[in-house]
C-alpha cells in the first residue's frame, strides 16, 4: 500500500529531474498501481537490490536512470530511463507515481524525458515501446509528437505481450 501523500497534487504539473537516489529508487519499487496497470509493479527492493535488477544496480541507476520531481513541492513523482541502443537510438522508459496518472501529467514527463534524451545524444533517434493495450499511455505519447512505427510480440517480467513501437518526431 502507498504512504499516503501530505500534500495536495497540483493539477499542472511543473517538472524537474535529478539523478535518481538509492532512497528514491526504493519508494519506486514500492509503488502500487490499480488494475490493470499492476503488471507495472517493480519487484520488491530486496529482490533489486540482491539480483541487480534494473535501478537496483548502482551503476546502472546512476547510467540509465533519472528521477522526477514537482518543482514546486519537491516530491518524487515520477522516474525516466534512458536506454541507448547503440550511437543511433535512445529508448525512453518511464513512470508516474499511482496517485499522480490520470492528472494528464503523460505527456509533460514524455516531454521532458525527449529533452534529456536530446541533450545527452544529439540527433538520435528517441523511440519507447508501449503496450498496445495502454491508451492511456499511447494518448500521452502521440501528445508528446510519438507515433507508431511498428508493432511486435516481446517477452517482458509479465509475460509475453503484444507492444507498439512508437518514435518521436518532432513535428
Amino acid at each position: 500500500m502507498n504512504p499516503p501523500n501530505p500534500d495536495p497534487i497540483p493539477t499542472t504539473p511543473h517538472l524537474s529531474l535529478s539523478q535518481m537516489s538509492e532512497q528514491e529508487a526504493e519508494a519506486i519499487s514500492g509503488w502500487q498501481y490499480p488494475a490493470p496497470y499492476d503488471s507495472y509493479k517493480w519487484p520488491s527492493w530486496a529482490k533489486m537490490l540482491e539480483q541487480g535488477l534494473e535501478f537496483g544496480d548502482p551503476h546502472f541507476r546512476q547510467e540509465q536512470y533519472l528521477a522526477v520531481h514537482d518543482q514546486r513541492t519537491q516530491q518524487l513523482v515520477g522516474y525516466i530511463q534512458l536506454f541507448p541502443l547503440g550511437q543511433t537510438t535512445t529508448r525512453i522508459g518511464m513512470g508516474l507515481r499511482p496517485d499522480c496518472c490520470d492528472l494528464g501529467w503523460g505527456s509533460s514527463i514524455t516531454k521532458l524525458a525527449v529533452e534529456e534524451a536530446s541533450r545527452r545524444q544529439p540527433g538520435a533517434e528517441i523511440d519507447l515501446e508501449v503496450e498496445k493495450w495502454n491508451k492511456r499511455a499511447i494518448r500521452a505519447y502521440e501528445k508528446a509528437d510519438f507515433i507508431t512505427t511498428d508493432e511486435y510480440e516481446k517477452h517482458s517480467a509479465h509475460g509475453q505481450v503484444s507492444v507498439f513501437c512508437m518514435v518521436w518526431h518532432n513535428l
